[in-house]
């Protein structure tokens, strides 16, 4: 794609648990439309075809998510990671933007773990990180659980949904803060396609 009119395509690569961290997505992929000239799809990496992967190769932004068990990512997601190895070997998805967002059961929940392993395994991919670009929400006495990034992450979206829930219910705050992230990634994403296209002889 030349034309500086052509959309800009982001893929979210996601494992969806129990339904919390599919919601998240969703609002990823909600932020990610509101942008200009945009294309997004979801992508279930527990059930990824020859399709999926050749959406992704094709994309400009490839978005991670997945629940945190057990301070890393789902084991699903965890497969999808080791199978791309093969995009690692050619370098398919060098220079690509990359994010992340997930979900556990406590408010820290070791989410810290999962979002250094996206990023570890974007910067493997010779990608480039997108932080969430938010300050600390809910942390002074005239904050709330309302402020976005209530649960103060930095390189990515973070939510917390009760382990015993089975409705897949997110908490507002979160699903905001997930849609801000989809919103960033897209902006940013389109700046830096729009910036190679007009440099492009």
């Amino acid at each position: 794609m030349t034309a500086l009119t052509d959309p800009v395509h982001i893929a979210i690569a996601c494992h969806g648990g129990r339904g919390h961290t599919a919601a998240l997505g969703e609002a990823v992929r909600a932020g990610a439309s509101r942008a200009p000239d945009t294309k997004v799809t979801l992508v279930r990496v527990d059930r990824i075809t020859d399709e999926d992967w050749q959406l992704l190769d094709d994309a400009h932004a490839i978005v991670f998510g997945a629940p945190t068990y057990m301070g890393t990512a789902s084991a699903a997601f965890h497969a999808f990671a080791e199978a791309s190895a093969r995009r690692w070997l050619t370098r398919r998805w060098q220079d690509k933007v990359a994010a992340g967002f997930t979900n556990s059961g406590s408010m820290a929940g070791d989410k810290a773990g999962t979002l250094g392993y996206f990023a570890t395994l974007a910067a493997q991919h010779g990608m480039l990180w997108v932080t969430l670009g938010l300050p600390s929400g809910w942390n002074s006495s005239r904050g709330s659980e309302s402020d976005l990034n209530r649960l103060g992450f930095y390189q990515g979206a973070g939510a917390q949904s009760p382990v015993d829930d089975r409705t897949g219910t997110v908490h507002p705050s979160d699903l905001a803060t997930a849609e801000h992230l989809g919103h960033r990634v897209a902006e940013v994403t389109r700046t830096l396609v729009a910036g190679r296209r007009a440099l492009t002889p």
